[in-house]
C-alpha cells in the first residue's frame, strides 16, 4: 500500500503537470491551427493557472463534505473531459474555455491527492509514500517539452490531449478499487465570502503575475491585477480573523512546523518556477538549440528526481528535517546559480550532470518539505493544510516565472542590447538568491520536529544506551 497508493495518486499529478508543460512547446502548431498568434494563445496558459487559482481554496472542504476518495476520482473525470474538449476546440474562445474546465479538474486533483495520502498512509510510512508522490509528479514538467515537440512534430497536436484520456480513465478505475473510503467530515456551511475573496486574492496574484512575466496583455493590466489580488488577500485574512470556519484556516500557521514549510518552500519555489523558464529560453535564444534538443537536456533533471526517492527516507532519518531542509535549500539554490556559468561552449555532459544533481535537490526538498507540511497536524486539519499549500504553490511558482522574465527584461532595457548571455546570468544568480532564503525558516525549527515521520528522533534513542529524558 505504501508504494501502490502514492503511485496511483501520482499518476493523476503527472498527467496534470506534464500537460501545463507540454503544451507550451506545441504553442506555434495550435496557434497555427487556431488562426491566431503564440503571444495571444498563452491566454490559454493563464486561463488554466486562473482556474486553479480559483478552485483550490474549496478543495479541501469539497474532500471533506462530499469525501475524498470520490472527489478525487470526479477531478480526474473533470480533467479528461476537459482534455477532450481541448483537444476538439477549433477557435482561441473554445481553447481558452476548455484550458478553464481541465484547471477545475487540477484544482481538485493536486491537493486531494495529498489528502488521501496522509490520511490513509501511517506518519511514520508518510515519507516514503510523498517520496513515491513526488518522482512522477517532477518528471511531469521536464517531460513536457520534449513529449510535446514529439508528438506536435510526427503527429499533431490533438494527441497531447487525447493521451490523457486512457490515462485518465485507468486511474478513475484503479483509483475506485484501491483507494480506501474515507468517512466524510463535519464542514458546516461553505464559507461564501471567504471563497469569494480567497478566490479573487489567488487567480489575482497568479494571473496578473502571468501576464507580467508572460505579455500577452499590456503589463500594466498584469500590475493591476496584482494589486486587486493582494486587497483581496488583505480582505480575506481580516475576514477568517473574524470567521468560526473559515475555507482557508490561517491559523495552522500557529503550528511552526507547518509555517516554516509553507514559507520556505514557497521561497524555493520561486527559483525552481523561473528555472523551466529560463532554461529552455536561454538553450533556444543564445544556445541556438532546437526545442527539442532543448527539452531532451532539461529532461536529465527527471534522472535525479527518480534518484532521491531511494534516499530521502534514508536523509531524513539521519539527519531530521532541519538538517536536510537546510542543507537542501542551500545546494538546491546553489545548483540553480550553477546554470548561470552556462555557456554554448560548456559540453553537454557538463550541463546534464548539473542537471541530475539539480533535480536530485529539487525532489529531496519538496519530499521533505511536502511531509513537514503534515507532519504535527492531525488528520481533521490536513484537508486545510492540503489547500493552504496547493494555493501557496501556485502563486509562488507563477512568481517565479514573473521574477524571472522581470530580470531578462530589466536587463535588456538597462543594457540596451538584444537578449543575451549576460541576461540569463544576472536572472539565475538572483533566482538562486531568492532560493537560499528558503533555509531561513528551517533554522529555527528545533531538531526533533516532525520526528514521529521523519524517524530521526527514534534513532537516536535507540542509539543511546541511557534513558530517554522524563520531559520526553
Amino acid at each position: 500500500m505504501n508504494r501502490t497508493l502514492p503511485l496511483i495518486l501520482a499518476v493523476a499529478l503527472f498527467m496534470e503537470q506534464m500537460d501545463s508543460t507540454v503544451i507550451a512547446t506545441s504553442l506555434p502548431a495550435i496557434a497555427a491551427d487556431l488562426d491566431t498568434s503564440p503571444v495571444t494563445l498563452k491566454l490559454a496558459l493563464t486561463s488554466y493557472l486562473v482556474s486553479l487559482a480559483i478552485f483550490i481554496p474549496i478543495s479541501g472542504f469539497m474532500a471533506d463534505r462530499y469525501g475524498a476518495k470520490r472527489v478525487f476520482r470526479i477531478a480526474i473525470g473533470v480533467f479528461v473531459i476537459g482534455s477532450i474538449a481541448c483537444a476538439f476546440s477549433n477557435s482561441l474562445a473554445s481553447f481558452v474555455l476548455a484550458r478553464f474546465l481541465q484547471g477545475m479538474g487540477g484544482a481538485m486533483m493536486t491537493p486531494v491527492a495529498r489528502l488521501v495520502l496522509v490520511r490513509a498512509v501511517p506518519r511514520e510510512k508518510l515519507v516514503s509514500a510523498m517520496a513515491w508522490l513526488a518522482a512522477p509528479a517532477l518528471i511531469g514538467p521536464v517531460a513536457g517539452p520534449p513529449l510535446g515537440g514529439f508528438i506536435t512534430t510526427y503527429f499533431s497536436w490533438h494527441w497531447i490531449f487525447l493521451i490523457n484520456v486512457p490515462i485518465g480513465l485507468l486511474g478513475i478505475y484503479v483509483s475506485g478499487r484501491v483507494l480506501p473510503e474515507f468517512p466524510k467530515q463535519e464542514t458546516g456551511r461553505l464559507d461564501t465570502i471567504g471563497f469569494l475573496l480567497s478566490s479573487i486574492a489567488a487567480s489575482g496574484l497568479v494571473f496578473g503575475l502571468s501576464v507580467i512575466s508572460l505579455p500577452a496583455l499590456p503589463p500594466i493590466v498584469g500590475v493591476c491585477t496584482v494589486l486587486i489580488g493582494a486587497l483581496a488577500a488583505v480582505l480575506y485574512v481580516r475576514h477568517a480573523r473574524r470567521t468560526s470556519h473559515p475555507v482557508l484556516n490561517l491559523g495552522l500557521f500557529a503550528n511552526r512546523a507547518f509555517r516554516s514549510s509553507i514559507i520556505g518552500g514557497s521561497l524555493f519555489r520561486i527559483g525552481v518556477g523561473a528555472v523551466p523558464f529560463l532554461l529552455p529560453l536561454m538553450f533556444q535564444v543564445v544556445f541556438g538549440l532546437t526545442p527539442f534538443q532543448s527539452g531532451l537536456l532539461t529532461f536529465a533533471s527527471a534522472f535525479g528526481a527518480i534518484a532521491m526517492k531511494f534516499i530521502a527516507s534514508t536523509a531524513l532519518r539521519l539527519g531530521g528535517f532541519r538538517v536536510v531542509l537546510v542543507t537542501a535549500s542551500l545546494l538546491g539554490a546553489a545548483s540553480i546559480g550553477v546554470n548561470a556559468f552556462f555557456t554554448p561552449q560548456t559540453s553537454h555532459w557538463t550541463i546534464i550532470t548539473v542537471l541530475v544533481f539539480s533535480g536530485l535537490l529539487r525532489s529531496l526538498f519538496f519530499t521533505s518539505s511536502n511531509a513537514l507540511t503534515f507532519s504535527e497536524l492531525g488528520d481533521r486539519e490536513a484537508s486545510q493544510a492540503a489547500t493552504l499549500s496547493a494555493a501557496f504553490q501556485q502563486v509562488s511558482i507563477a512568481m517565479g516565472v514573473a521574477v524571472g522574465g522581470g530580470i531578462l527584461e530589466a536587463t535588456a532595457l538597462v543594457t540596451g542590447t538584444a537578449l543575451g548571455i549576460d541576461a540569463f546570468f544576472n536572472a539565475f544568480l538572483i533566482v538562486a538568491g531568492l532560493s537560499a532564503l528558503a533555509a531561513i525558516p528551517f533554522l529555527s525549527l528545533p531538531p526533533e520536529t516532525g520526528s514521529r515521520v521523519s524517524g530521526h528522533k527514534r534513532r537516536r534513542s535507540a542509539a543511546s544506551a541511557t534513558p530517554a529524558p522524563a520531559a520526553e
